[in-house]
């Protein structure tokens, strides 16, 4: 046979074809063994159901719940911008001229005041001036509906910086007419109104005096 060198090259070949043929055989029993198997499974499956009688038809009713009703998606929030939030912000917390303070100072309505709650430790600790104070407001020059609104305006933006006192200077009224102190009564009264306030007390001489206040507010609490 051509190709083939020598004997060695023809016994190769004939073990080769020997191999290829057990693995045909193999291959060959293998399916047939599983074809065997579903057909016995089948047979079975059969004479299991054989005494299984379908059930008749019926015309009862049976309730079906209708599909709950589609949720409306929350419509999208609009952001506000910095200047619209201070506008809102300032609109809903206007103070008052008329809020009565009668009552809700301490001792003489000049001297202090401390909201509901606030423990007489607070005033004293702030005439001693246990919290230093971080901003001060100057009112003098205002008119009343100006130091309203620039008063509103500031403890706005101490809250959000988390100033813990300040000074508000409101001045004694010597220049008014009359000489009478309506600002100071005003300022005494637009603070009580605030809810950021927690207590004030007038100024010490070098504060200012009876013509300066010293406000503490809000994130103080967590001092004392």
């Amino acid at each position: 046979m051509a190709g083939f060198k020598d004997f060695h090259d023809l016994k190769g070949l004939r073990d080769k074809l020997a191999g290829d043929e057990r693995r045909r055989a193999l291959e060959q029993a293998e399916r047939e063994q599983r074809e065997r198997l579903a057909r016995e499974r089948a047979a079975e499956f059969s004479a299991s159901m054989k005494d299984v009688k379908k059930l008749p038809e019926s015309d009862r009713y049976v309730y079906s719940p209708p599909p709950p009703p589609a949720r409306a998606l929350p419509e999208k929030r609009k952001f506000a911008t910095q200047a619209e939030d201070d506008a809102a912000v300032l609109r809903e917390s206007m103070l008052s001229d008329q809020f009565d303070v009668d009552g809700l100072l301490d001792e003489d309505p000049s001297l202090a005041y401390a909201r509901e709650g606030v423990g007489p430790d607070v005033l004293k600790k702030l005439r001693k001036r246990h919290w230093p104070v971080q901003d001060e407001i100057d009112l003098h020059g205002y008119t009343r509906d100006q130091a309203r609104e620039y008063l509103n305006d500031f403890l706005h933006r101490m809250e959000r910086r988390g100033v813990r006192c300040v000074r508000v200077i409101h001045g004694v009224g010597y220049g008014s007419a009359g000489g009478e102190p309506v600002l100071r009564g005003m300022v005494h009264s637009w603070l009580v109104q605030k809810p950021e306030v927690v207590a004030f007390c007038v100024a010490g001489k070098k504060d200012g005096g009876h013509g300066a206040l010293i406000v503490l507010l809000k994130p103080a609490l967590v001092d004392y």
